[in-house]
């Protein structure tokens, strides 16, 4: 295979020989490949074996006509470079020692560099495209050079605006990941990661959709850096909201980050607020509603569930919603709002367990006496929240605090005595009618 290799390689030399010996190199269009006919003949000639000798992987000998042209013509054409690259990336991968590795890398940077200054003014493929690929290579070969990572990418984006007068997003997107990531590694300040998403948020807006999946990795980059901060954040925010209070996009970001950082100012639930108010979203709502409620803010945060039930279509939303308003009715103890909102959850899905663990905590807050009456409301209290226990088996911490509730409840059921003075023996059906449990039929159990 290597000799047929080597017989295509001095066909394609003959081929070339006899291409170039109809050439008249004196003309001035060829002026580039040298000074003297001679000279642009042997060049070209050089350009098409290192071509071959590249794709018959004989990189010594490639090498060889590359510093040559190099010296020779560097801006005779872009082929030479794009050959030279393909070079010295396979000799960094046939490298046996990290010292030949890493000449080989600086050999291919410095090509770059080479690239650039010969053809910077491509129209195609000039500053901003050399620079780009610079950028990667150096992030690829020399991944730990994060200083000049972070130069290089700067430079290539500054380059790309330049050309295009906006940055290419790509480029921003793979930079900024590596800033967060060199923060977490403390190689970065707070202070500049802020500085670099307060820089390109604008751009990434103004894409719009096109620029969807590139954002969603901006901002996750940013959200999950630590550098994120609330304090960070509402600095970052409050300048930009008091610029363009009722800019959609820019209320959205504001809301998307700050609730990834888990914040409660002030500031956040006015943010969140005012986004709302011109974008409303049951979605919004159910997490308006979610703070309002750690706050113990509970009128307003019904006053938002309410809102989106009263426009939500979808049956799974309106159960979300449901569920919200059945726990903040068990909090400020309005358990006729919690068992509507539960009968209701049912309607919908009859196998969301939020129902019956809302209605077994409204069935024991009838037990509110000594009576017979009251503590029999125990035993419908245990039955829904056994029920509520069987269905959430997907919502584990929920499922855990119901086993919680039945185990209270069973100790406070009836005694024997009390049951056998009530004419009720265990086993023995029983419907309750007292309180919130009035009408419920369940069973007759021995404390």
């Amino acid at each position: 295979m290597k000799s047929f290799k080597l017989i295509l390689a001095a066909a394609f030399a003959v081929v070339g020989l006899s291409a170039t010996a109809q050439v008249n190199f004196d003309d001035p269009k060829y002026a580039i490949w040298g000074e003297t006919a001679d000279e642009r003949k042997q060049n070209m000639l050089d350009n098409q074996f290192m071509k071959e000798a590249v794709d018959n992987r004989n990189y010594n000998l490639a090498a060889k006509y590359l510093q040559s042209l190099l010296e020779k013509c560097p801006k005779a054409s872009q082929n030479i470079y794009t050959n030279g690259i393909k070079l010295y990336k396979n000799k960094i991968n046939r490298a046996e020692t990290a010292e030949e590795k890493d000449i080989y890398i600086d050999s291919l940077l410095l090509l770059y560099d080479i690239r650039l200054e010969n053809f910077g003014n491509h129209s195609t493929y000039g500053k901003a495209y050399i620079l780009d690929r610079k950028a990667r290579e150096l992030m690829t070969y020399r991944p730990d050079d994060r200083e000049g990572i972070r130069k290089l990418f700067n430079e290539a984006i500054a380059a790309s605006e330049e050309k295009n007068g906006t940055p290419d997003l790509e480029l921003v997107a793979i930079y900024f990941s590596a800033v967060c990531d060199d923060y977490k590694n403390d190689l970065v300040s707070a202070d500049a990661v802020i500085a670099d998403y307060d820089r390109f948020s604008p751009a990434f807006e103004k894409a719009g959709e096109d620029a969807a999946a590139l954002k969603e990795q901006f901002d996750s980059a940013f959200g999950a850096s630590g550098a994120a901060s609330c304090e960070n954040l509402e600095a970052l925010f409050a300048k930009r909201l008091a610029e363009a209070p009722d800019d959609e996009a820019l209320l959205s970001q504001a809301v998307s980050l700050m609730s990834r950082a888990n914040c409660d100012s002030d500031f956040f639930f006015q943010t969140a607020e005012k986004f709302y108010s011109i974008k409303p979203s049951s979605e919004t709502a159910l997490f308006l509603a979610q703070g309002f409620q750690n706050r113990q803010e509970y009128d307003k945060a019904l006053k938002y569930l309410e809102e989106a039930l009263s426009v939500e279509t979808d049956p799974a939303e309106k159960e979300k919603l449901y569920v919200r308003i059945g726990m903040i009715g068990i909090s400020t103890k309005d358990y006729a709002k919690s068992i509507d909102a539960a009968n209701q959850i049912k309607n919908l899905n009859p196998e969301n367990g939020y129902s019956y663990f809302i209605l077994g905590q409204c069935y024991a807050a009838s037990a509110n006496c000594s009576e017979f009456q009251c503590l029999a409301c125990y035993w419908a209290a245990y039955d829904a929240m056994s029920q509520a226990v069987s269905l959430l088996g997907n919502e584990p911490d929920i499922q855990k605090a119901a086993q919680s509730l039945m185990s209270n409840y069973r100790q406070g059921f009836p005694t024997k005595e009390e049951c056998f003075f009530a004419e009720l023996s265990e086993g023995s059906r029983y419907t309750v009618s007292h309180g919130y449990a009035n009408g419920v039929n369940t069973t007759v159990r021995y404390r």
